[in-house]
């Protein structure tokens, strides 16, 4: 079965312009060596990932982006599968049951929400340190007694594509 990656992080709205580029460059990597996204759908991080599998060589890639509303227009202009839920926030849970193993880039209160689902799930994260946002704050923490070593700090790309490579054979 085809490896689906997901990509959380930050909105619109904290989203810089070195994460959004990060963010494309990296899922346009992870597209390029034949990997799916799973993403909100949004703006920010979440549009930087599906532009980011856009630009890829590859077509089997696809980004799949499952958004809060209810109607498919709200999504950004680069996803390739639109599942509307009209789940508002609780679609996170949705984006984190898809991935296989997930990244995130920064992030608020929604990236923090999808962590701690990942965490509850036993899934892991690689949490990039780059930028602030809750994926550097918990990089290598744990979040309670229930599992342990989850949040997987990685500083930059090729670090990320490694981590990745290893954990999907383990």
């Amino acid at each position: 079965m085809k490896k689906i990656i997901g990509v959380i992080g930050s909105s619109a709205d904290l989203t810089t312009k070195s994460m959004y580029e990060f963010t494309q460059k990296l899922t346009g990597q992870l597209a390029t060596k034949g990997y799916s996204i799973v993403c909100g759908g949004l703006g920010g991080v979440m549009e930087a990932a599906a532009l980011g599998v856009k630009k890829a060589s590859n077509p089997n890639a696809l980004s799949i982006c499952i958004i809060p509303q209810d109607d498919k227009k709200f999504a950004n202009l680069y996803c390739d599968i639109v599942i509307p839920t009209g789940m508002g926030e609780c679609r996170n849970k949705l984006v984190v049951n898809t991935a296989d193993i997930l990244i995130a880039i920064g992030g608020g209160a929604g990236t923090l929400s999808e962590i701690a689902f990942a965490w509850k799930q036993n899934k892991k994260v690689i949490c990039i340190t780059k930028f602030n946002g809750w994926a550097k704050n918990l990089a290598g923490q744990n979040i309670d007694t229930t599992a342990k070593d989850l949040l997987i700090p990685a500083e930059n790309i090729e670090q990320t594509l490694s981590l990745l490579e290893q954990l999907l054979e383990e």
